[in-house]
């Protein structure tokens, strides 16, 4: 991509509104790219030329970048530093997370007998991205990619819980809380106390708030730098299991796998 001139919004597709688009990024991550593409040091004047920059703009952002540590300055030539693989890497970590998982997940599984999944929060839906489902003639199966509302799901009362607190009163004017069952919570204050005792207990359970005849029990997942990025969930048909059983048999199992699971994330 050429950078468009300072002030021009070029580049943005069509359903991008031009007064969004800002074209000082783009030409730095333009910068980005061509010391990418040639994977030499470069003088200021290649730099560009290869990018369509004027001297003085990619000047500017050159220092920026060295200022910022993703750069350095060597006499006449400008190199970027291992510091750039920062950008990337949560995102490149994360996709490797569930793969790291799915033994822990299976493994779980085969001790209670029952299915496991995990989920990750997209705003105010949970995505299952990884599962395993025990077969039993009546079992609960859970799909990659399914979505379900974050307010009624164990997996996304956790998650909405461990979202920093200044994030909370906008979240909880915003939630949709909709009726799934004649037992979901779609009081806001009433919501609003319980995720307070789910982010003090560190798990949730919730029963036939989704689905009348299903229980589930979560608890988050942390990774190497202390993020929760998802949750572990165990569902088990009500005729099968109390909320009593849930807390005293399946819970310490759910966390016993969670935290091998978090062990092996940092490393």
């Amino acid at each position: 991509m050429t950078a468009a001139p300072d002030g021009q919004d070029e580049g943005a597709d069509d359903s991008t509104n031009s007064r969004d688009y800002v074209s000082s990024l783009a030409r730095g991550l333009d910068v980005l790219r061509v010391f990418n593409s040639t994977r030499r040091k470069m003088t200021l004047s290649e730099v560009a030329a290869e990018t369509g920059n004027t001297r003085a703009g990619a000047r500017r952002i050159l220092l920026t970048l060295v200022r910022e540590g993703y750069a350095v300055a060597d006499g006449r030539l400008f190199d970027l530093t291992p510091k750039v693989l920062e950008l990337g890497f949560s995102v490149l970590s994360s996709k490797g997370t569930w793969d790291i998982a799915r033994p822990f997940i299976e493994h779980l599984s085969e001790e209670i007998r029952e299915s496991v999944s995990a989920a990750i929060l997209d705003e105010y839906n949970v995505v299952y991205v990884s599962g395993t489902q025990f077969h039993r003639v009546i079992s609960v199966g859970i799909t990659v990619g399914r979505r379900f509302p974050a307010h009624c799901t164990a997996t996304g009362r956790v998650l909405l819980a461990a979202l920093p607190q200044d994030q909370w009163p906008a979240m909880l004017d915003s939630v949709p809380l909709t009726r799934m069952t004649d037992r979901t919570v779609t009081d806001r204050e009433e919501f609003r106390k319980i995720l307070e005792d789910v982010r003090d207990k560190g798990w949730s359970l919730v029963d036939q708030e989704l689905e009348i005849g299903l229980m589930s029990i979560a608890v988050p997942v942390c990774t190497f730098s202390g993020d929760i990025i998802g949750a572990v969930n165990v569902g088990i048909p009500t005729l099968r299991m109390t909320p009593e059983g849930m807390v005293n048999e399946i819970l310490p199992k759910l966390q016993t796998t969670v935290e091998n699971l978090s062990s092996a994330l940092r490393r």
